[in-house]
């Protein structure tokens, strides 16, 4: 949708109230509100949902509006009173390219026809009365009596109740529209008798977008990082981001920037948060003190940098579960390649635990005499719960301790280590060992993916688990242990070469993530006791577990088609086709023996 200001008979109204130089300035947020429906941003459903309903004549007597501040409630009640009353049509629509007779008068609130009313200061059953008694008398020039009921949960019990049964049967000429942001306060017996329309947030890419027309009929230069944070910090409201742009361009005289936009609102620069996060995950508690204090010293106040930190958090969160399709249009092309990254080496109950430690952090810092203080011990709490195991991790290794009766040997065995290039136990971002190397390009028999174990050697404890012998027990060690996505890779990646107690070989199918083997030795280390050492060939052609059961899927098919009966009944239903195969137990041994001599003569 397009999102210009009005032209054609209304340009002498824009130039009135368009600059400093006139005697009257308008704020961009009261110059720009939209005067049709094609400049109304960001509520395509709406718009739809009206176009069609006035032109099939399905016009209801009454509308109620929700949505949270800004999102054009107010302004979306007016364009609908406008609509119905549109002179230069015969009859309602939403198509408006000139002003009619009742146009600009419904636009400013002053036609005599369309009464708004703020239930905010007018909640009382008098204020209902008033408009119940004016009901049954005719408009006395427009098509429609339109009753704007702003704020309309604020309404009394008393006057909903008067409200009820002249908004179930008002006479034809009048129509209501309501408005509110507090949609649950309003009885259901109020809603039952209206259209509902929730308007949306409006996403940071579509206020970018307007905030750049409205830049550029202004003449005022703006930068896209400046444009972004104050869509960002307007939340989905076109008007408060035309009132922090307003501000903006106050700030900067007529030129927008990124730094004024931060300075003005206390933001932190995006890439300085990237940078304290990856501190924190890394477990650099002093780095990641030094990164905030210059924050600090460029005007970003320690709330914020908590809540752009869990914002961020909350970003890589939906990356590693989503995909890299999480990041909208509002987030950088900084921030979508360094979260995508975050979220291929952090796991998700690290990320849910940072966040939960953040939202903790944001409140301590709101209440604290020193803000600058709490936020800072927030920091360091997070970089030292970077080197702490989860919680489910120390409950697995405490119950190997018990079941083995070896405690001392834990410390030294116990999961990766950040110095080997293994994420921490929280998950954090490891500094690799300069002669280590995880790409999958050099990885071969001679380089071998080792679970890495503490600098002090120690004999291996007994294994809390039975080793896996093959492929298939692998897969279902992995699926025992929960660890779901585990397994899923071993059975659509792996091709099995050998397999002994602490040694694997494997070949990696196409499309197979790239630390593949190491992630898998670390587990195997983690769920056995016992170290592991996962070696690559490069020339493997065994099947994988998911391609063998895929044969195996297609002998049984087409074994079924070759009995008797089932060609009997495929002859009588061309049609039918065969979706799988449960051999009976009695016939399921002749069935997989029958297979397997079909194999051997192949």
């Amino acid at each position: 949708m397009t999102d210009t200001p009005a032209s054609n008979s209304h340009d002498a109204d824009k130039a009135a109230s368009g600059g400093a130089n006139g005697g009257g300035y308008r704020v961009l947020a009261r110059k720009y509100r939209p005067k049709t429906f094609e400049e109304l941003i960001g509520q395509d459903a709406l718009v739809r949902t009206l176009t069609n309903a006035f032109e099939s004549g399905r016009i209801a007597q009454g509308y109620m509006l929700t949505g949270v501040r800004g999102v054009g409630k107010t302004t979306t009640a007016r364009l609908i009173a406008r609509a119905l009353n549109y002179s230069l049509s015969e009859r309602p629509t939403v198509h408006m390219p000139e002003f009619g007779e009742h146009c600009e008068a419904i636009l400013e609130s002053r036609h005599v026809d369309v009464i708004e009313m703020d239930a905010a200061s007018h909640t009382s059953v008098e204020n209902i009365r008033e408009i119940i008694e004016q009901v049954p008398y005719r408009p006395t020039s427009a098509r429609y009596k339109v009753y704007i009921i702003d704020e309309v949960h604020m309404l009394s019990k008393a006057a909903f109740n008067a409200l009820l049964k002249t908004l179930e049967e008002p006479p034809e000429h009048v129509k209501f529209i309501f408005a509110t942001t507090e949609i649950r306060k309003v009885p259901v017996t109020i809603l039952s008798r209206c259209q509902r329309f929730d308007l949306r947030r409006v996403p940071a890419e579509v206020l970018m977008t307007h905030l750049g027309k409205v830049c550029a009929q202004e003449g005022v230069t703006a930068e896209e990082a400046a444009l972004r944070a104050i869509a960002r910090a307007a939340e989905g409201s076109v008007r408060d981001a035309l009132s922090l742009l307003d501000q903006a361009i106050a700030y900067g005289g007529e030129t927008v920037r990124a730094e004024h936009v931060r300075e003005m609102l206390g933001l932190a620069d995006h890439g300085r948060v990237i940078d304290l996060f990856e501190k924190l995950m890394a477990g650099e508690a002093a780095g990641a003190l030094a990164s905030f204090a210059e924050l600090s010293a460029i005007g970003a106040a320690p709330y914020q940098v908590l809540a752009d930190l869990a914002a961020f958090t909350h970003l890589v969160t939906k990356m590693a579960i989503m995909g890299e399709q999480a990041a909208d249009g509002g987030v950088s092309e900084e921030e979508r390649a360094r979260g995508a990254a975050l979220a291929r080496r952090l796991t998700v109950p690290v990320l849910a635990r940072a966040w939960q430690m953040l939202l903790k952090g944001m409140s301590e810092v709101q209440a604290a005499a020193h803000p600058q203080m709490a936020a800072e011990m927030v920091l360091v709490r997070l970089a030292h719960v970077a080197e702490v195991p989860p919680p489910e991790e120390l409950i697995r290794k405490l119950a190997q301790e018990e079941g083995t009766g070896t405690g001392a040997s834990t410390p030294a065995t116990g999961g990766p280590s950040p110095a080997d290039g293994a994420p921490s136990a929280m998950g954090g971002v490891a500094r690799p060992r300069a002669s280590s190397t995880t790409d999958s390009t050099a990885a071969s028999a001679s380089a071998p993916y080792m679970a890495p174990a503490s600098e002090t050697r120690v004999e291996p404890c007994a294994p809390a688990t039975a080793v896996p012998n093959s492929l298939r027990a692998l897969a279902a060690l992995a699926e025992e242990r929960r660890d779901l996505r585990m397994a899923a890779a071993i059975r659509e990646f792996l091709r099995p070469v050998s397999i002994e107690p602490g040694k694997l070989r494997i070949g990696l199918a196409e499309g197979a993530p790239t630390d593949l083997p190491r992630q898998l030795a670390a587990r195997l280390r983690e769920w056995t006791g016992i170290p592991w050492v996962v070696l690559r060939e490069e020339d493997a052609r065994a099947p994988t577990l998911a391609e063998q059961e895929r044969r195996e899927e297609d002998d049984l098919l087409r074994l079924a088609r070759e009995e008797p009966a089932v060609r009997e009944v495929l002859r009588h239903f061309p049609q039918a086709r065969i979706v799988t195969v449960r051999p009976a137990p009695a016939a399921g041994a002749a069935l997989a023996e029958k297979t397997g001599e079909d194999e051997e003569a192949k």
